[in-house]
């Protein structure tokens, strides 16, 4: 009434306030929003115009009204060309429309006129991974990459999405562009990910291969690199790929001198290759020099020339990869984690070459003592096989001693208490640590080498370790063998959900999404239950703390499609989704999911404030 008397008296100004007003109060009627845009318009107030018609159209997005949201983003548009919200707004309608090609070349016509716009470069790589046309998409996130380098990673979707149409050489390509650097950042995880997505599709590809031995050789792992130096030579033979097969070869024949067939085919190509031979194996590079040779495939990010699989863009020169950040004696491990044998964890701690230094006494006995600790723990928790097993390996690289005999008489006695059994070797303060202040470390879970266990684990009491005592260990073993139980594969939905939930409690992230992947693979989302939802909202939550984003959009969107969700729970996940976005760098996307949130809740999880951190950044 008040507005209507304000536009009858003349007063325009004063009634668009009022209306404004309204459409605030309400912000689901997109009516009061566009007729207040139109009256802008005819106003000459443009911007005020311009954000009305863009609010609107989030407002229909939201509501599934694609085509009427287009068509408001669209007005948006006419008043502003370039701005980067409406564009955003715009290309999630054509998305759910099925026209994401129609955004992007108006995102791409927007983005000519101001290529100093990171926000626009980073929407238009975006807009063309949803119009899966990944040539385009490469083009975007180059010119994106060249002004804000750390986006790289912002490849890997467009790896994917050449994936996704069988286009393996330019995936494998694009992969090999980024792998030095995602290697540098620590990223070997995602990176043998992605090329293990690629030999899933075809296991004997040369290129894929390469980048496979190249990881393994990062990360120090002798035995998987000799495997996949094993893949590289046999699928080289078969694609006449000379040069590729000696290098594996002459790689495998100084990693297993006993395998003669190695050597013979070796032989039959022209022996070593002087630069491979020179290399230095892993397995004995405990301190690397600035100058140590290591295999790296040179890569270049040239679009319009991408590498061939001739032999000679296959290089094997650049140095390799040395941990800074290690200020330990375990620089040779770079931090890997490693699978919980007993062989390869002590064997990693105890290297051969220490043993036979006369001259080291004292290192050696230290060392031989942290170890004894880790078995005074085993005896505790009641892992006597585990225990003898690590003696042994004691007692190989030391020698005997009456440390370890003493361990022997314990597990004789029959005896778990570990706490009698005192190293009077070690400090007087060290012999008041107790059993019950150890952690529980779960048998056959990965785990960082035994130093860095006993570093968290075989703490005094002044430092807070999370404890859990012997019955809860037996209940989390019960799940863990009973899940290794079954025989189908998928087996029992509560068991994995709750050996899950039990790996994510003690930060297990790895462990926990393969127990959630294989219970989500068990329920359907359309059960008439909510478990596929938790299994999704769960696997979202684990690759965030992953670091893995864009896996976390993922399942999240997967959660969000489920039938049957109440709207508190579409309203969470909504929020778990913007925070995946925002972690991803796409923070457009973010903001709109937050900017939805706040338009049903003000006070949602302190959405307002995020909207307002968005703004700040976007700035």
């Amino acid at each position: 009434a008040v507005a209507n008397a304000h536009s009858k008296s003349g007063d325009t100004r004063a009634g668009l306030e009022v209306l404004s007003k309204i459409a605030d109060l309400d912000p689901q009627n997109t009516d009061v929003r566009l007729q207040l845009a139109e009256n802008y318009l005819q106003e000459g107030m443009l911007s005020e115009a311009a954000a009305a018609f863009t609010e609107a159209g989030d407002n229909l997005q939201a509501r599934g009204s694609v085509d009427d949201a287009v068509n408001a983003f669209t007005r948006s548009l006419d008043i502003q060309p370039s701005d980067a919200a409406t564009l955003s707004g715009l290309l999630a309608a054509h998305t759910a429309r099925g026209t994401a090609d129609e955004a992007a070349e108006l995102i791409k016509r927007a983005s000519d006129s101001t290529p100093d716009n990171i926000d626009l470069l980073s929407l238009l790589a975006t807009a063309y991974i949803q119009a899966e046309d990944p040539p385009q998409a490469e083009i975007a996130t180059a010119a994106l990459v060249e002004k804000e380098p750390s986006a790289y990673l912002r490849f890997i979707e467009v790896a994917r999405l050449y994936l996704s149409i069988d286009q393996l050489d330019e995936a494998a390509r694009l992969v090999g562009s980024i792998a030095e650097q995602m290697l540098s950042d620590r990223e070997d995880r995602q990176l043998l990910d992605l090329v293990n997505e690629l030999l899933a599709r075809d296991g004997d590809h040369v290129r894929a291969l390469r980048l496979l031995v190249r990881v393994h050789w990062w990360q120090r792992d002798v035995d998987n690199l000799r495997t996949a130096l094993d893949r590289l030579a046999e699928a080289a033979q078969t694609a006449g790929l000379t040069d590729d097969e000696r290098y594996a070869l002459t790689q495998l024949t100084r990693l297993a001198p006993e395998q003669a067939l190695y050597a013979a085919r070796l032989q039959e190509l022209g022996g070593a290759t002087t630069e491979a031979a020179a290399e230095v194996l892993p397995e004995f590079a405990t301190e690397p020099a600035e100058n140590e040779v290591a295999f790296v495939h040179e890569f270049t990010i040239e679009h319009e020339d991408p590498p061939s699989d001739d032999a000679h863009a296959f290089e094997w020169n650049a140095p390799t990869e040395v941990a800074e950040d290690h200020d330990d004696d375990r620089s040779g491990d770079l931090g890997i984690e490693r699978g919980f044998t007993f062989e390869a964890v002590v064997g990693e701690e105890l290297p051969q070459e220490a043993v036979h230094d006369a001259d080291d006494d004292d290192r050696k006995a230290g060392m031989r003592a942290q170890e004894l600790e880790s078995v005074d723990f085993y005896i505790a928790q009641g892992y006597a096989d585990i225990a003898i097993d690590t003696l042994n390996l004691l007692e190989s690289q030391f020698g005997q001693h009456p440390d370890i005999e003493l361990r022997r008489r314990q597990l004789d006695q029959g005896s778990g208490a570990a706490a009698s059994i005192v190293d009077h070797s070690m400090p007087v303060e060290h012999e008041a640590e107790s059993v019950a202040e150890f952690s529980f470390v779960p048998e056959n879970v990965e785990c960082a080498p035994l130093s860095e266990v006993h570093e968290h684990v075989f703490e005094k009491p002044a430092v807070t370790v999370p404890v859990i005592d012997a019955g809860l260990a037996e209940v989390f073993e019960e799940y863990r063998v009973s899940a290794e139980a079954e025989t189908n594969g998928n087996g029992d939905y509560e068991t994995h959900y709750n050996l899950g939930l039990a790996y994510q409690e003690m930060d297990l992230f790895e462990e926990a999404l393969e127990e959630f992947q294989i219970a989500v693979g068990i329920v359907s989302p359309d059960d008439g239950t909510p478990r596929y939802l938790q299994c999704c909202n769960l696997l979202g939550h684990c690759f965030m703390r992953k670091g893995v984003p864009q896996l976390a959009i993922k399942w999240f969107n997967k959660g969000l499609g489920a039938p049957n969700t109440s709207e508190d729970e579409r309203q969470a996940l909504r929020f778990d989704l913007a925070a995946a976005y925002e972690q991803a760098g796409d923070l457009n996307q973010a903001k709109n999911l937050f900017t939805e949130i706040y338009g049903v809740n003000v006070s949602y999880r302190g959405v307002n404030e995020r909207l307002k951190s968005l703004e700040s950044r976007m700035m």
